[in-house]
């Protein structure tokens, strides 16, 4: 009968870890959903105990996270999700107003977001009002980032400081100021939920301005230094989740509720006597959610280089800006405000995992998405101005593609036309 359990016999040590577990499973899910993970189960060929109890972490995950984004993704764009979900390609090009995009995905279904936004006023396409009107669109967004971005994962968000005027006591020309977004982003990404981390400042080296080269003035008061830094923001997400997950040591639901190891992360104690580690006082193994996920591959497969690591050791990097304009004046890459590979090569390396998916909602040139899928990430990127920057985008990605034998695989990509969505808050499944 479907509200019956089949009690599956596995003939080994994961007969009395389901048994142990079975109430906590009654708990958390239907009795159809026990019984595809226990079929799931059933059909793994493992050859260690510590290879189920992996495997059976991660269908159980698999299911935690269905029911979540079944409560919370409610009107999301099935056509998006399965070219988001596709297997096909490897960087995925979607065209529109990453706010309605964003709004229309999954929640929690991207593992890595890498971003520099458009800056206030910065560039022709990019224009508001005010810094106010600035913010509340940046917010809009971020909400949906906060929303979309898996749970205990991570944003590595690229801005500078700006000199402009902010348009909210007057728009002459004596209005305009140093405006640190550097400091407002924090603060908007601690008011949607995210926890600020770091601040890596990204030294640009020597810049074109001529100011003080000439110490035309040389007098008290006049002495204002050339702006040649950027920010580099890591942010966390650690929305508290209080679902009972699997002893990653003997994969037993039979876990007490431990404190929260940092305000959103909740943590657990293994209650299972027979557990292969316990402490000299008979206490379990204290884990997270993001510890499974983070000790789990601790591998030579994930190692990352010596050389990457020294290059981001301190909080003062240096490489430099994008070389966009040629001998003759020409700008060879289309793109007024090109992103470096070494901010996306950084995050991709150091905050993912091969096969998982990489997003930037303000991709610009694509270089996020490139650089996920160079080092085996689904790169997705989201642009809203098609008009200005499709030939040259393509331009880009038919290289890259065309010379993907140089990474030892194959790279395509594909494109989805969004531009063309309503702006609305709420759009129903279709």
């Amino acid at each position: 009968m479907a509200n019956e359990i089949e009690i599956i016999q596995f003939g080994n040590y994961f007969d009395d870890i389901i048994r142990i577990s079975m109430p906590y499973l009654k708990k958390q899910f239907s009795n159809e959903e026990i019984q595809e993970l226990l079929q799931s189960l059933k059909s793994f060929q493992g050859n260690t105990i510590q290879q189920y109890v992996d495997y059976f972490d991660k269908i159980y995950c698999k299911l935690v996270k269905r029911q979540y984004q079944m409560k919370t993704s409610l009107y999301y764009d099935s056509e998006l999700c399965r070219f988001i979900e596709s297997k096909k390609t490897q960087i995925k090009v979607i065209w529109g107003d990453c706010s309605q995009v964003l709004k229309r995905m999954k929640s929690e279904s991207v593992h890595l977001m890498v971003t520099s936004p458009p800056y206030y006023n910065a560039r022709e396409y990019s224009k508001w009002e005010n810094l106010n009107d600035y913010f509340l669109d940046m917010k809009e967004i971020l909400t949906e980032c906060y929303r979309v971005l898996d749970n205990h994962r991570v944003f590595v968000f690229n801005v500078g400081d700006i000199y402009d005027n902010d348009r909210l006591i007057t728009k002459s020309v004596w209005g305009k100021r140093r405006i640190p977004l550097g400091a407002y982003f924090i603060k908007l990404f601690e008011e949607v939920g995210f926890t600020f981390v770091d601040d890596f400042i990204w030294d640009k080296g020597e810049v074109q301005t001529q100011r003080h080269k000439h110490t035309n003035k040389p007098y008290p008061f006049y002495q204002y230094p050339v702006n040649c830094y950027e920010h580099i923001l890591i942010f966390h997400k650690h929305r508290l989740d209080k679902t009972r997950y699997p002893c990653p040591i003997c994969g037993c639901l039979k876990v007490n509720d431990n404190t929260q190891s940092e305000i959103g992360l909740q943590s657990w104690e293994c209650d299972n006597e027979n557990c292969f580690v316990r402490s000299k006082s008979n206490r379990g193994k204290r884990f997270s959610l993001k510890t499974n996920v983070t000790q789990r591959h601790q591998t030579k497969e994930y190692m990352i280089s010596k050389k990457l690591i020294e290059k981001w050791r301190r909080d003062i990097v240096n490489f430099p800006p994008v070389i966009k304009i040629n001998s003759k004046g020409e700008n060879i890459l289309g793109h007024t405000a090109p992103f470096p590979e070494d901010i996306p090569e950084m995050a991709t390396l150091f905050y993912t995992y091969s096969g998982e998916i990489v997003l930037d909602p303000f991709a610009g040139s694509f270089t996020t998405a490139i650089v996920a899928a160079k080092h085996n990430r689904i790169g997705i990127g989201i642009e809203l101005n098609k008009d200005l920057f499709h030939e040259s985008v393509l331009k880009i990605l038919k290289r890259v593609t065309s010379q993907s034998s140089l990474f030892d695989k194959t790279i395509k990509y594909a494109e989805l036309d969004l531009s063309n969505l309503p702006k609305t808050h709420r759009q129903k499944r279709r």
